[in-house]
Order: structure tokens, then C-alpha cells, then sequence
């Protein structure tokens, strides 16, 4: 009985279903190749550059920030790697969550779906928070304060006191930017992608005049010690710099590269998935990787790494050189990056919830497409109530390193099922697959993000599997009682889409 009980949670959905679920799952096609680069470079660039890699160098890394972006990276290669070769074989909504369905089970696809609902409510309210932190940074160069009653949350965290006072009642601000975003997701994903496209354009090219406007200020002297050697006042804070420091950074930095999954997660919508998904997630890793690596080259030349502490370390860098000119456009361009990164993570999770939905693992309304634009409405109103609230009232940064953790997990289970799928289904023919056979480049993913995981710390690891555990009891309350993967599992299987047909048009 407890082996049987078992294979009901271990029921997978076919490769051959999933894929006659992208061509009838009701979404319309219409995202391109530069579409979903364009999705991915939105998710990507923000935070990263204009908040962590600040606080990662002060705190963590010294100048060997840039050993951080790139550990990040290389992860993050073999991740996308991974999900070019499943995105471009099941081109659904859903993600990771899809995946896990596809090669470990019902109830693993469960947990990675619960997990990419935690990267991108905390991730989405994080970032809506950083965007009212250079708002007033931008009004502040024009001699403009609001009063920060309006501005900031009713409580913030202390590790030492827990939760305490804040400063304000609510952040207005980071409330209707996050509302705005959601009434622009509702009107569809070509819309949205173009909305995002403009803050791209914007974000990109302040990121470009920042680096070239200060090569020239560059100071080699601020780059040495490259490797820092915490002083006692360093260990006390908890900023260990060295080799742990390097990794550790590299594990806060790390929910910035949450971009490949957003890309994956509008697989349903693309027009050529085959084609495209691939184009989109590796095309948007590289230049972001790029652009990360320089900025932070150029960052730690120009200021001492302990300078730049603060929520705005682009703006306070350049300030403290004297050109307030460029601290206004950095500024602007902060705003058009993390007003990018809302437009992608906001549009992401609705889609997991969809996907989950329609495998029955939530109610039916989470399915539900709005009859003239096509998509999830009741999920997209959804999660932006509980995002914008949480931005405005919550002291979001105490679950910071949960986002990073999550992400992570989810790299881990994408890497994983590679793997998996190879071994278990070598019949299908894969659009795009990943060099070096089902071990080389899966394996060194699951080791590298595991890794990262592990450096991160205990608190982050505890809220990962806290979130999971909740996860666990939706699941049994409510997923295992009316999940249709037996359903999936009876139906009599399409025939496979070779690589041709797997080139779906609108």
C-alpha cells in the first residue's frame, strides 16, 4: 500500500500531453526571439546593478564583487543551458514547475511551483521597494522630500530586535507602481513585453553612459587589496569578506539572474518556442553577464568598496565625484530598470499558477483566461494585491535571502531533470540539447547552485524549506484531492512533436 500511495505522488504528466497543451492552451503566440530577450535582459538588469552590487562589495566581497558576478554566472550558464533544452521541448507556461512535472512526479512539481511562487512575490515586493528608493533619490537632486510617512513601512526588521518601528505608515509609492504594472499585465504579453521593451532601451543606455562617463575616473589603488582580509570589526557585523565572503555575496546577488525562468514561464505565448526560447535565455544571460562584470569593474575603480553601502551606490558613487548630472540619469535609468524587472517578475507568477491550475493542483479561477486579452486575470490581480501589499507594508528584506534560496532550488530541479528525461525518455526528439551529454553540464549545475545554496547560509536554507513546508499542506488539503496528473497519465499520449513541428506559428 505505501508503494502505491507513493506512485500516486510520483505520477508525472507525458511529454506528449504537455505538448499538445501548448498548441491548445488558449494563449495567444506572439512573442519573438527579441521578445524574450528583451524579457529576460528586463528581468535581469535591476536590482543587480543598481542595488546588490553595492551592498555585496561593502559587505561581503571588497572588489572581488566581480569573482561573485561571475561564480553567478557560470551557474547560471549551465542552468540556462538546461532550460533552453527543456523550454524548446516543452514550450508551456509554468517553468520549472512544468519540468518537474514532465521527469519527478506530482508531487516535486508541487514544491518547485510553491518555490517560484515565493522568488517572485518577495522578489516582485523587493524590487518595488528599491523603486521608491530611487524615486526619492531622483526628487532629492531637484531639492524635492516627501514626507516619509507616505514613503517607507510601518515596521522594519533588526536582526538583533526583531521587528521594530519604521518611518512611515506605508510606501505609497512601491503600492501603485506595482498596481500600474498589473493593469498594463492585464491587457496581454505582447503589450507587456513592449511596455518593458521601452524601460530596457532606457535602463541600457544610462547603464552604457555611466560607463563611459566615468572610465576615466577609474583609481586602480581602489581595487587593492582585491582578495579583503576582514578586520575584527568586519567578523562581528557578520561581513567576512575573503573566499566566504566572495561566495557569499555571490549567493545575494544571485536572485537577480531570476530572468531565464521569467523567460521560460511565457514559453505558451512564444511564436517559434524551438527557436526562440533558446535565443531568449541565453542571449539575455550573456548580455547581462556582460554588463554586470563591467559596472562593477567601474563601480569599485571610482569609490572605495565600504562607500557604497547604501540602497543607491551608482547614484552615491557618481555624487561623490561631483557630477550630479549623471546621478540624475542614473537615477532615472534605476527606475526604468527595476519598473522592467516588475514587468517581467509580476508577469511570471500568474503564469505558474495558471499552469498549476489546469493541472489541478489550484482552483479552476487561477486557469481562467480574460475573453478578449487572453490571460490570467484573477492570478494577475491576485498576486498584485499581495505584492503591492507586502511592498507597502512589510519589511520585505527579511525574506531577501529566501528569494535567492528559491531560485537556486529551482536551477537545481531544472539541471536535475535533464538529466532525468534523458534516461527516461531518449525516443524524443529535442529541438535544442544540451552540449556534453545528460551529466557533464546538468551535473555542474546541480553542484554549482547547490553550492551557492550552502553559502548562503542556515536562515536562508530554514525559509526555503519553511515556505516548502506550507507548500506541503496546501498540497495535501487541496492539490493531491483534485490533481488530474492520473488523468494525464490515462489519456491516450499525442503523437511526439518532432523538431519541426515544434516550430508553432501563430
Amino acid at each position: 500500500m505505501g508503494s502505491t500511495l507513493l506512485n500516486k505522488f510520483l505520477i508525472k504528466k507525458s511529454v506528449e500531453n504537455i505538448q499538445h497543451e501548448a498548441e491548445n492552451n488558449g494563449l495567444k503566440r506572439s512573442l519573438t526571439a527579441l521578445d524574450l530577450t528583451i524579457v529576460g535582459v528586463g528581468d535581469i538588469i535591476g536590482a543587480g546593478i543598481f542595488v546588490i552590487t553595492g551592498t555585496a562589495a561593502a559587505n561581503y566581497a571588497g572588489p572581488a564583487v566581480i569573482l561573485s558576478f561571475l561564480f553567478s554566472a557560470i551557474a547560471c550558464a549551465f542552468a540556462g543551458l538546461s532550460y533552453a533544452e527543456l523550454a524548446s521541448l516543452l514550450p508551456v507556461s509554468g517553468s520549472a514547475y512544468t519540468y518537474a512535472a514532465a521527469t519527478l512526479g506530482e508531487l516535486p512539481a508541487h514544491v518547485v511551483g510553491w518555490d517560484l511562487m515565493l522568488e517572485y512575490l518577495v522578489g516582485s515586493a523587493l524590487v518595488a521597494q528599491g523603486w521608491t528608493a530611487y524615486l526619492l533619490k531622483l526628487l532629492k537632486n531637484f531639492d524635492v522630500t516627501l514626507d516619509p510617512s507616505w514613503t517607507s513601512t510601518p515596521y522594519e526588521w533588526s536582526d538583533v530586535d526583531g521587528f521594530v518601528p519604521g518611518a512611515g505608515y506605508i510606501n505609497l509609492p512601491a503600492l501603485l507602481i506595482v498596481f500600474l504594472v498589473t493593469g498594463v499585465l492585464i491587457l496581454g504579453a505582447k503589450q507587456s513585453a513592449g511596455f518593458a521593451g521601452v524601460f530596457v532601451a532606457i535602463k541600457l543606455a544610462v547603464i552604457l553612459l555611466f560607463l563611459f562617463a566615468t572610465v576615466g575616473y577609474v583609481e586602480p589603488k581602489n581595487w587593492s587589496p582585491f582578495i579583503v582580509t576582514p578586520t575584527e570589526e568586519d567578523i562581528a557585523k557578520g561581513h567576512n569578506f575573503g573566499w566566504g565572503g566572495i561566495f557569499k555575496a555571490s549567493f545575494n546577488i544571485f536572485f537577480s539572474y531570476i530572468g531565464f525562468d521569467a523567460v521560460s514561464t511565457t514559453a505558451g505565448e512564444a511564436k517559434n518556442p524551438a527557436r526562440d526560447l533558446p535565443i531568449g535565455i541565453l542571449g539575455s544571460l550573456t548580455i547581462c553577464t556582460l554588463l554586470y562584470i563591467l559596472v562593477a569593474l567601474t563601480l569599485t575603480g571610482i569609490a572605495p568598496y565600504r562607500t557604497l553601502a547604501g540602497g543607491a551606490p551608482l547614484a552615491t558613487a557618481v555624487t561623490a565625484l561631483g557630477m550630479k548630472w549623471l546621478s540624475i540619469f542614473v537615477s532615472i535609468g534605476a527606475l526604468a530598470g527595476l519598473t522592467s524587472v516588475l514587468v517581467v517578475a509580476l508577469m511570471s507568477q500568474p503564469r505558474v499558477f495558471y499552469s498549476m491550475a489546469t493541472d489541478g493542483l489550484l482552483p479552476p479561477i487561477f486557469a481562467k483566461l480574460h475573453p478578449t486579452f487572453k490571460t490570467p486575470v484573477f492570478p494577475l490581480l491576485l498576486n498584485g494585491v499581495l505584492v503591492g501589499l507586502s511592498a507597502a507594508f512589510l519589511p520585505i528584506d527579511v525574506l531577501g535571502s529566501a528569494t535567492s534560496s528559491g531560485t537556486l532550488w529551482a536551477f537545481m530541479m531544472v539541471c536535475t531533470a535533464v538529466g532525468v528525461l534523458r534516461f527516461t525518455r531518449p525516443d524524443i526528439e529535442r529541438p535544442f540539447r544540451v552540449p556534453g551529454g545528460p551529466i557533464l553540464i546538468p551535473g555542474l549545475g546541480v553542484l554549482s547552485c547547490g553550492f551557492l545554496l550552502i553559502s548562503g547560509g542556515r536562515d536562508g536554507l530554514i525559509r526555503l524549506f519553511g515556505w516548502m513546508a506550507i507548500g506541503l499542506v496546501v498540497y495535501f488539503v487541496y492539490g493531491h484531492r483534485h490533481s488530474k496528473y492520473a488523468e494525464h497519465a490515462s489519456r491516450e499520449p499525442a503523437p511526439v512533436l518532432k523538431a519541426a513541428d515544434a516550430k508553432l506559428e501563430a
